[in-house]
């Protein structure tokens, strides 16, 4: 049995330098669906309604009963009786049906809470991705940084520059290496969270392994739309309907009064008889007609049919701005990826080799190199954005994947 910071050591070591093993998207699914301790609640949820659905087809136990009238031997007359209470108006039938709608919400919300989890897991994981690639890409802006720090300095010693424009260097230098320590801290943190939702056993060896610049399909219209009523987020309204009319026939039920049937035998030690005993007991309901627990019970199923309504609204609204999300964040790092960041780096080469060379300024090498930075990551960024919109929709749709557009 794993203790409550089992996790702790293996946490501690994602937020450490120097991880080196890969772990596959396929691979952190697996692991969140094993270890993630909300899922588990999830389940243990949905055993304890199905024990909770077996308990409701009880039927109520049998009494026995003894009663000893006079304390004197001669004249002491003994009854021993066995009473059976019957559910009129069928009562367990609407109690079974409730616990059965319970339960089946319940196995819902573990699908739903699987699918969040899987979402999340996936929107993460591309976060670490988007996170090692703008290390890297930190990385070669220090090592270019570098590189045209040295050419100011040779270009010192030849005496073609002032030392103002050195010092420029080193700023653009020292700034990159803090662009570096920024990148290592955002990568650490990607690392951490992915090893929150219950990958920790695997946080040791959480380098991403997939390809930053991938984006994802956008799903196909048509199939989005017939995926929508199915949403877990319908589903468990709807059960909640069917669950809260279970529970108004229960109350309805429950106007009824139970019927109890009593048989035994009555000795009578005086003549030495026994005496067989028949009786019939039912409640009259002249105070108490239950009026109030029903009245409350068609009130909560009226409640429960205006948040099916809200709940449609909401998540027609949810995927619209998920579906624009995706489609905006694709379009804009396609745009960068074929049309800005090329020109971008032709002209950031253009500049360093020509400052190299004395035909360019200093200021001109430092204006490409910043615009060439800002380009890449925003090109991550609108990638990972167009990642976690597209696992924003498979959240709310329940689906880990969806058709998508050709």
């Amino acid at each position: 049995m794993r203790t409550p910071l089992a996790w702790l050591p293996a946490l501690l070591c994602a937020l450490a330098p120097g991880i080196s093993h890969a772990l596959t998207l396929a691979e952190a699914h697996a692991l969140a669906r094993t270890h993630n301790p909300e899922l588990a609640q999830a389940r243990l949820e949905l055993q304890a309604l199905q024990a909770a659905e077996t308990q409701a087809g009880a039927r109520p136990n049998p009494e026995l009963g003894v009663l000893v009238e006079d304390t004197r031997s001669a004249t002491r007359t003994t009854t021993v009786q066995w009473a059976q209470p019957l559910e009129m108006g069928a009562k367990r039938a609407a109690r079974q049906a409730a616990a059965a709608l319970a339960r089946e919400q319940a196995g819902v919300a573990l699908a739903a809470r699987e699918a969040d989890l899987i979402a999340t897991v996936t929107a993460t994981f591309h976060e670490v991705l988007g996170a090692q690639a703008q290390r890297l890409q930190a990385d070669e802006a220090l090592a270019i940084a570098a590189r045209a720090a040295e050419a100011a300095r040779k270009r010192l010693q030849a005496g073609k520059v002032p030392p103002l424009e050195v010092a420029k260097a080193q700023v653009a230098q020292a700034a990159a290496q803090a662009d570096l320590a920024q990148a290592d801290a955002d990568l650490a943190l990607a690392r951490a969270r992915l090893a929150a939702l219950g990958i920790a056993t695997a946080a040791s060896a959480a380098t991403a392994e997939g390809d930053a610049t991938a984006l994802p399909g956008v799903p196909d219209a048509q199939r989005l739309a017939e995926a929508l009523p199915d949403a877990p987020a319908l589903q468990l309204a709807r059960l909640d309907i069917a669950r809260r009319q279970a529970l108004s026939d229960g109350e309805r039920a429950r106007r009824v009064p139970d019927l109890t049937v009593t048989v035994g035998a009555k000795r009578e030690a005086e003549t030495g008889r026994t005496l067989a005993v028949v009786g019939l007991s039912l409640p009259l309901p002249l105070a108490d007609r239950n009026t109030g627990a029903l009245l409350e019970a068609l009130r909560r199923e009226d409640q429960a049919r205006e948040a099916l309504n809200a709940a449609t609204l909401k998540l027609q609204f949810d995927v619209t701005q998920a579906l624009t999300r995706l489609r905006l964040s694709r379009e804009q790092a396609r745009r960068l990826a074929d049309d800005a960041l090329p020109t971008a780096q032709a002209a950031h080469d253009t500049a360093l080799r020509g400052y190299e060379l004395g035909k360019f300024s200093f200021l001109d090498v430092l204006d490409a190199q910043r615009t060439l930075a800002q380009l890449r990551r925003e090109r991550v960024q609108h990638t990972t954005d167009a990642h976690r919109a597209a696992a924003d929709l498979a959240r709310l749709l329940g689906s880990p994947s969806l058709p998508t557009e050709p």
